[in-house]
């Protein structure tokens, strides 16, 4: 009986635990416009040009638009590196060109606590996106995860010789460490543009011949 009782409260207990947990915050999609043959979906990585409008939620005001605070003109972004939002990195995944989509973006996926201009704290966002053109990014994005050993979303000089060195094994090339030294010094000499000693997500854009 003592068992029964036991196994009961554990039972409880752990459905109650289980309920509180609080869910990942999460983009809401709902697509507008599909085109009608899709060539190509976008991926990590990829540049996109979009036009899009922006609105809060709570009285649905707008606070952007491509169309009329962009002298007309669609942004490039890259997706899947932090350039813009979380919740567009999260929302415009397996995108076509021609499609329209609506994102409705929690706070955490958005501006968050801090806000932004016009855009009030622990905002929820709203867009209208229209994606025109993708693009190949100038770096892979999975050449950086592979890269980014302590996914930190930047890399070090030490993540930096670990990738080389393992592209010259692969390649079956002699390992020289010297070179190597030489080599990670000139990629972070391109690329470390704010010169912290790591080349971070947006930063990973120079074409160097070893990378």
């Amino acid at each position: 009986m003592r068992l029964f009782l036991w196994n009961s409260v554990l039972t409880l207990l752990v459905t109650s635990l289980s309920g509180a947990l609080i869910p990942e915050p999460e983009v809401k999609i709902e697509v507008l416009q599909k085109p009608f043959i899709c060539h190509r979906k976008t991926k990590g990585g990829d540049l996109m040009l979009v036009h899009y409008e922006g609105y809060l939620e709570k009285d649905g005001s707008l606070f952007h638009s491509t169309h009329k605070h962009n002298n007309g003109q669609p942004v490039w972004f890259t997706l899947g590196i932090l350039e813009s939002l979380k919740g567009w990195d999260q929302g415009l995944k397996g995108m076509c060109v021609g499609e329209k989509r609506k994102l409705i973006i929690p706070p955490a996926l958005g501006y968050g606590k801090e806000g932004k201009g016009k855009i009030p704290p622990e905002s929820t966002l709203i867009f209208n996106i229209d994606l025109l053109e993708i693009r190949n990014g100038p770096r892979s994005h999975e050449s950086f995860q592979e890269m980014d050993l302590n996914d930190d979303w930047k890399l070090s000089k030490d993540e930096v010789k670990v990738y080389l060195k393992k592209e010259f094994e692969k390649h079956g090339a002699v390992v020289n460490e010297s070179h190597h030294d030489v080599l990670v010094e000139d990629i972070f000499d391109k690329e470390d543009e704010d010169k912290d000693g790591f080349i971070s997500a947006r930063e990973f854009t120079y074409k160097h011949d070893e990378l």
